[in-house]
């Protein structure tokens, strides 16, 4: 008796703390950008890293926005092609170019057209600050105007 119900036990502990259900397209780009810029604050942090981060361009990836894929892209280009060798070298750097490359892949190729873009500010993924969409007022001006 006992030791049905330890194995029962045990069996639902292990159930619950697995994840049940596979990672979709959004959900494993959402997890992989912000495994991105942890890294890349960790890079701009490290005394070992910090001379290789002055090359990096300034990246606040946003899975929402339409331009990701372009400045996605710039960004994985001047990681692969780092100016200095041992840089490309440092384990956090080659991490940072594996993860890049695999979020790329993910939104240009494998979930094309499952992910839905909420804006296209280009300047939010540069500066981290999004501006505030001002077509709907625009419309509403138009409209008001007739």
């Amino acid at each position: 008796m006992r030791l049905g119900l330890t194995a029962l036990l045990c069996f639902f502990s292990v159930v619950l703390q697995c994840d049940c259900a596979p990672p979709t397209c959004y959900s494993r780009s959402l997890s992989l950008s912000k495994e991105i810029m942890t890294l890349l604050d960790k890079i701009h942090n490290s005394y070992r890293t910090k001379a290789c981060a002055e090359v990096l361009p300034v990246i606040h990836i946003d899975v929402h926005n339409a331009c990701i894929t372009n400045k996605l892209r710039d960004f994985l280009y001047v990681v692969l092609n780092h100016p200095s060798q041992s840089c490309r070298e440092k384990p956090r750097m080659v991490l940072l170019k594996g993860k890049t490359q695999n979020l790329f892949t993910i939104i240009t190729r494998i979930c094309y057209r499952d992910l839905v873009f909420f804006t296209d500010d280009c300047e939010a993924i540069d500066t981290g600050r999004s501006s505030p969409n001002l077509a709907e007022d625009r419309l509403q001006l138009l409209q008001e105007d007739r």
